[in-house]
């Protein structure tokens, strides 16, 4: 129960002092919350009260079940911009629906994440590289920036995740831009970035929020500036998430992309808080707490939620030490859907546009392709690529055929691996690339040192061949010898074998002996149990590319000890050959 379960470890050793700092820490984060689940509501394209919803049932189920004890669920803006893009391509008939569709959402997310929780399949956000995570994430805040410019500027622009198409609309309706509302939005960006230089842990959002009711209330009453109005009051209801079948397998690829991505942001927040914590964050299980959190929260009208960066780092500064901060966050929230909601009745959406705006800035990385440029122009490429394609095609199409991108750069490399001549260095035991060390490099016409730094598969065992092959041809006809260095090799699949089995005949038939040095066990394994290594000789294995030259050079057999090493593989593999 336990580990499913961390607060059954954790709960019990709270001290006096922690529970008090949590609370303190939960105060502020769910005074914070408040505003912030109400933006990124607007931004999914919901009602604000469901960002309050979002921001009640999930905390608590996540304080229960998480192994971050810093963590902080909730709404998201990049996940709050996934929904609204997603579901705007299903061209839903009406709000209703669209709330419907988007619980459902949370219900689904939900289910993904905690079937790979329990699959053990956390190792899937590897997928997401630093380009791809970098380039889409730009990519997104700037698409979330400007989709707010219509409650920034309270005029009519379109509603659309392709920034061509914002922009453009943008200059066609520049006339009818509110000036009051503009006004409002721009001065609370301003008390917003100030506030947050000051000091962090102030809530910016909360006193923007109040300073803009207040005024609403007594002085902007006939402003023309667009209010919230009615927020319902009380606890959402249990509710089963209810969608057509049809609709399933439309909403799939967005169920997908929302599960990776939230868990992709939540475990890189909460590693990035556990390096200077004396606890450890469980991939896995934070799949299976995240998951529940989202299918439980959608009973209670809940959209899809995941960890929240700027409210992660107040929970911290706060002094926060358990998940006890996040349900008493949870309680902030409850507290306010039954007592305080007329108390946004006159909160203007340029405010929440805002805090919005304000809150993803930071998102748009500078540095990761500066680096780039100077040290992976390859890497920078693909960056570029994923920022483009999430700007200009679409957030899902972005993410996806960025990575899909970064797996065929990583697979063309892997086709085309690096293969260096090897030399010896003079005076000493080192065997290095002679195109690097060229001027200390003792090379012999009757011998041959290649090695290959790559697996041996069925996408590069052809071109292993040729440039093994090709340099044997440039040796001439003195060559006796070839010493395949192999401790980069890790691994030989069957058309890896094939193409050895080819090689070995090939140069058996020149009169050329193929040494393999340094083979790791597993490789040695696969050799042995193909047949391989019998075929290339016993003799022919040595543990390290030293070994080998020397027996190049005096032809004195191994002992029993340096051939036992020589030949790592698995001695029961080797008794039955």
């Amino acid at each position: 129960m336990k580990e499913y379960f961390p607060i059954l470890k954790w709960g019990p050793r709270l001290s006096q002092k922690a529970i008090k700092n949590d609370f303190i820490a939960g105060i502020t984060v769910g005074i914070m919350l408040v505003p912030q689940g109400m933006a990124y509501a607007m931004l999914a394209g919901l009602p604000p009260v469901f960002g309050l919803y979002a921001a009640l049932v999930p905390q608590v189920i996540y304080a229960l079940m998480g192994t971050s004890r810093h963590l902080a669920v909730g709404p998201v803006a990049m996940d709050s911009l996934l929904v609204a893009s997603g579901l705007a391509a299903l061209n839903l008939s009406g709000i209703e629906e669209y709330i419907s569709m988007a619980i459902f959402l949370a219900f689904f997310v939900g289910t993904i994440q905690i079937t790979l929780g329990f699959l053990r399949m956390g190792f899937l956000v590897n997928f997401l590289s630093k380009p791809v995570i970098s380039g889409f994430t730009s990519a997104a805040a700037i698409i979330i920036g400007l989709s707010q410019l219509k409650h920034l500027f309270g005029a009519p622009f379109q509603t659309t995740n392709k920034i061509h198409l914002l922009i453009v609309d943008f200059f066609q309706k520049s006339s009818q831009i509110h000036i009051e509302t503009i006004t409002m939005g721009l001065l609370s960006i301003l008390l917003l970035v100030f506030l947050k230089k000051i000091n962090p842990s102030i809530p910016g959002a909360l006193i923007a929020v109040i300073v803009a009711c207040l005024w609403m209330n007594f002085f902007g009453e006939n402003s023309g500036v667009t209010i919230v109005g009615n927020v319902p009051e009380g606890l959402p209801s249990f509710k089963t998430p209810q969608i057509e079948l049809s609709n399933i397998s439309r909403v799939f690829p967005l169920a997908i992309t929302l599960s990776l991505i939230a868990f992709m942001e939540a475990i890189s927040i909460a590693k990035a808080i556990e390096e200077n914590k004396d606890y450890s964050v469980n991939p896995n299980q934070e799949l299976i707490a995240l998951g529940s959190s989202n299918i439980i929260g959608s009973l209670f009208q809940s959209f899809p939620t995941s960890g929240g960066f700027s409210r992660t780092a107040v929970n911290d500064q706060a002094g926060a030490n358990s998940g006890l901060a996040l349900i008493i966050s949870s309680l902030v929230v409850g507290m306010t859907l039954l007592f305080l909601t007329p108390v946004f009745y006159f909160l203007p959406y340029t405010i929440l546009a805002s805090i919005i705006m304000v809150a993803v800035f930071k998102l748009i990385d500078i540095k990761t392709p500066q680096k780039l440029w100077k040290s992976s122009k390859s890497e920078f490429y693909i960056l570029l690529f994923t920022f483009s394609i999430t700007l200009f095609v679409g957030i899902i199409q972005g993410i996806l055929l960025g990575v899909l991108s970064s797996l065929l750069l990583l697979v063309y490399r892997s086709t085309e691996p690096n293969i260096s001549v090897l030399g010896k260095i003079t005076g000493t035991e080192y065997f290095k690339d002679i195109d690097r060390f060229a001027e200390d490099i003792e090379t012999f016409e009757n011998l041959l040192l290649l090695r290959f730094d790559e697996q041996i598969y069925f996408g590069n065992s052809h071109f292993f061949k040729e440039q093994l092959l090709d340099r044997v041809s440039q040796k001439g006809e003195k060559l006796n010898t070839v010493i395949l260095s192999s401790g980069g090799i890790n691994y030989i699949d069957s058309s890896g074998m094939k193409i050895l089995s080819e090689i070995v005949n090939i140069l058996r038939l020149k009169g050329i002996d193929f040494y393999v040095a340094g083979a790791i066990g597993p490789v040695m394994d696969s050799l042995v149990r193909s047949g391989i290594a019998r075929k290339i000789g016993g003799q022919y294995f040595f543990a390290n590319t030293q070994q080998a030259f020397t027996y190049f050079i005096n032809k004195n057999p191994q002992n029993k000890i340096e051939e036992k090493i020589s030949l790592q593989a698995n001695q029961e593999i080797l008794e039955k050959q």
